[in-house]
């Protein structure tokens, strides 16, 4: 599979993901965590398809596009573990975390997954969803939407 191939297989898991995700948690109370902004493209879907909900947004720059930029009190700009202790503090709630951290280089995405999982599982209200494009760990794995294949995304319930 080419690169190309690899980022529309991506893209349509975030996608479907999201939706699938948005039906499950319609009925809980809590917030949206989007950790790792880029481009802003997840953020745009996620404020269209969860418009009711607040969106936390964490990421170590703002370089987005101008059209997907958070609103200022909702952009934890810097590291997430210094980020998402500080959120737990004031008692925030998260129903959905979209995990979207990466440099690229499987065993580094897979070791920062683990190293920041003990950081959005204190977030997560009961039968909260994280869904994330490394595997995590501490969380129950869940079978997300049919139409993605199981290491393309990985679904948990908290």
């Amino acid at each position: 599979m080419s690169r190309l191939e690899s980022m529309r297989r991506r893209l349509t898991a975030q996608i479907d993901g999201i939706n699938w995700t948005a039906q499950h948690i319609a009925p809980l109370q809590g917030d949206v965590l989007e950790l790792g902004l880029g481009n802003g493209r997840t953020y745009d879907h996620l404020r269209q398809e969860l418009p009711d909900r607040r969106i936390w947004v964490v990421d170590r720059q703002l370089k987005c596009h101008p059209s997907c930029v958070p609103p200022e009190e909702m952009f934890l700009q810097g590291d997430a573990k210094d980020v998402l202790p500080d959120l737990h503090a004031r008692g925030e709630k998260i129903v959905l975390a979209h995990y979207d951290f990466g440099h690229g280089v499987k065993e580094l995405d897979v070791a920062e997954g683990a190293e920041l999982s003990p950081f959005i599982k204190p977030l997560m209200v009961p039968g909260g969803i994280v869904m994330s494009q490394q595997p995590l760990v501490g969380f129950e794995q869940i079978r997300g939407p049919d139409t993605i294949a199981p290491e393309r995304y990985w679904f948990y319930v908290a």
